[in-house]
Parts: structure tokens; sequence; C-alpha cells
């Protein structure tokens, strides 16, 4: 301070005092992140994603209990077929159809490229089985494409469904009338 006494709250331990009373809101965001901050580095040193906290009401996914299979077909009309016959069975929740996929593939020692319709079917994983058997059933092609992905994240809510309209079938992997 040119010229001039220092006030008296900042002699002594009050000067310490005044500056945290003054610096509290600014650091109180930053210092409750670096608290989080060991959990983040433990969590990437494992290798999983750090947790966060989910709301009470909703149920918790398990990660994989859901997948995606994918299904090629010759033509649209197939592909309509298979998806509502899959999803009447409730071997799946919902099939999307992707038209106009370009395939091209090694088949019997010769390069092929077809035109076809990619199914993307929403199922329980215990279900592919069932899906894969059904599908090689009805399927026109000689070795039919049935390829499934765990589905590690997604919309609860969306995962949740997927999961209660395909219940009605048991895990047994047979598959209803």
């Amino acid at each position: 301070m040119k010229g001039g006494r220092a006030p008296a709250f900042l002699l002594g331990g009050g000067a310490a005092l005044f500056l945290s009373l003054l610096w509290m809101p600014v650091l109180l965001p930053v210092v409750s992140r670096l608290l989080l901050l060991p959990r983040a580095l433990l969590s990437m040193a494992s290798g999983s994603p750090p947790s966060q906290p989910s709301p009470a009401s909703a149920s918790a996914y398990v990660p994989g209990s859901v997948s995606a299979a994918f299904v090629t077909c010759p033509n649209e009309k197939v592909a309509k077929e298979i998806a509502r016959a899959v999803v009447e069975k409730h071997l799946a929740a919902c099939v999307n159809l992707i038209p106009q996929v370009t395939s091209i593939y090694e088949w019997k020692g010769k390069i092929e490229e077809d035109s076809e319709v990619l199914m993307m079917i929403k199922t329980q994983s215990s279900l592919v089985p069932a899906l894969a058997d059904f599908v090689r059933s009805v399927h026109p092609y000689e070795v039919a494409e049935v390829i499934a992905l765990p589905v590690e994240q997604g919309n609860s809510p969306y995962l949740h469904w997927v999961r209660q309209v395909t219940e009605s079938v048991p895990d047994s992997g047979t598959v209803p009338p």
C-alpha cells in the first residue's frame, strides 16, 4: 500500500482469511473437479470409462445384453418378409431396412458384386442363436449373412424397450410358432 498502513484485518492471520473469502466462489468449482480427478485417473488406468451417477428411477442396463444383428437380403421384398416375421415372433424388437447396399465378396472362387438390402435387427443377445436359426430357415441365400454385435451403451429407455418387447421368447433358443 502506497504510503499508508495496512488495515488491521490484514495484519496477522486476518489476511489469509480475507483472501480465502474473496477467492472461494472462484476456486470452489476447480477444487471440486480436482477432487474427482483421482477417480477419473483410476478408471482410465483400468481401461473402463468413469462411472456416472445414475438416477435411482432408471433401471440399470447390462452392457451387451442387447445386440444389433445384421442380415443382407437380395431385395426389399425378402427383407420385409423376414423383418416382419422376426418382429412377429418376438425375435426382434425392431428391424431397420437399409436399401441399396453394394456388397463385394468372393463366392466360389469368383469376385461378386451385388446390390442388397441390409437389415439392422435389434434384439436380446440371448436370442441371437434363435434369430440366426430362423433367418437361415427362411433366407433364399445358400449361406445367409447373420452377424451380431453387442450394444455396450445407448439410450437406456430404448434398450429397456428392446428387452421388454423380446421377453416373451424363452432363452432356450427355441423359436415360437
